[in-house]
């Protein structure tokens, strides 16, 4: 499972955990503005924003798990298990292969609010992008550095939601998810003060009381309630370091580690990759969970202007600086 998040200090941060047993052998892929997408039931676009972010390339073609593009506007896919429903073709639609959801917003919008006018024709259709890579089911947030919405195809619709606090997890659907942030308000990052009972002398024992009763398992429900937590009271200063490390320091809080979920056969399902995107800049950061060390890659070091992808493999190699070497 997955969770992403926003982040604001002086610049705009987007990025996410992605969390599975296996990996598509992903890159940081540019999609620099001439490279023709070829859409299965709509219009091709030959020239359209620059964007950068995480892919499986396939045939030449970007399977986007998140990206940036160069105004700014970000999305992330997350599974949505049982709940994400992708329509048959519908007549008077712009109908568009979950697959094909992250460049079709980031080709042409620069801000939320012009992908919401994007969404009022868009059904997100039942199409698969060959019979070894089937649709998976996701849902998407997109963020921009005023605002970010959540997206969720299901049976009854295409569902939009306002999306205040700038993370998505998995399960369940997110008006649910909101709901549930209730249960928590009690949470503080202050310390705590007796409520108990005025007849009895009760103090706290130890730092971070404010925050007792915060979900710490991996379910998708209580990654949400703990990433909103950690992301709503996080601060930084505004420099580009302490930015970047405060937002994996938020993503870091619903890491998982290889061995607490298991998938049976062996395997374990673990964050495979951290991102971090600095939207006005369009330096992609990562981390991989072999290697903690950052790396970064940034989309106007390189040519915009070309048809083809340009794609970095991950580094994922634990890079140690021993300090006392010669």
């Amino acid at each position: 499972m997955c969770t992403a998040a926003t982040y604001q200090t002086k610049n705009h941060y987007f990025g996410r955990n992605f969390d599975l047993e296996y990996s598509y052998s992903e890159t940081v892929t540019i999609t620099p503005r001439n490279y023709p997408f070829h859409f299965r039931e709509v219009h091709s676009i030959e020239n359209h924003y620059a964007m950068i972010g995480m892919a499986y390339v396939f045939d030449e073609y970007p399977l986007y798990y998140d990206a940036t593009n160069e105004k700014g506007l970000s999305m992330a896919g997350l599974n949505f298990p049982e709940n994400a429903y992708y329509h048959p073709i519908k007549e008077g639609k712009d109908n568009i292969a979950s697959f094909e959801f992250i460049p079709w917003i980031l080709s042409q919008c620069a801000t939320v609010q012009e992908a919401k006018e994007l969404l009022k024709r868009i059904n997100i259709a039942q199409i698969h992008f060959n019979e070894q890579l089937l649709a998976s089911p996701l849902h998407w947030m997109i963020s921009d550095k005023n605002e970010s919405i959540t997206v969720e195809s299901m049976k009854n619709g295409l569902n939009v939601y306002d999306n205040p606090v700038g993370v998505l997890t998995n399960n369940p659907p997110f008006d649910m998810q909101m709901f549930y942030l209730s249960n928590f308000m009690n949470l503080s990052k202050e310390q705590i003060e007796n409520h108990f009972s005025s007849q009895l002398t009760l103090t706290p024992y130890s730092r971070g009381m404010g925050g007792m009763g915060l979900p710490g398992d991996l379910s998708s429900a209580s990654r949400f309630v703990k990433a909103c937590f950690t992301k709503m009271n996080s601060l930084s200063k505004d420099s580009e370091e302490e930015s970047v490390s405060q937002f994996f320091h938020i993503l870091g809080s619903v890491y998982q580690q290889r061995g607490c979920v298991h998938m049976g056969n062996g395997q374990y399902e673990i964050t495979i990759y951290s991102s971090c995107c600095n939207t006005d800049l369009g330096i992609y950061y990562y981390t991989t969970y072999e290697n903690s060390r950052i790396s970064a890659i940034d989309m106007h070091k390189e040519n915009l202007d070309k048809t083809q992808l340009i794609s970095y493999p991950l580094l994922t190699k634990q890079d140690i600086f021993y300090q006392n070497h010669k």
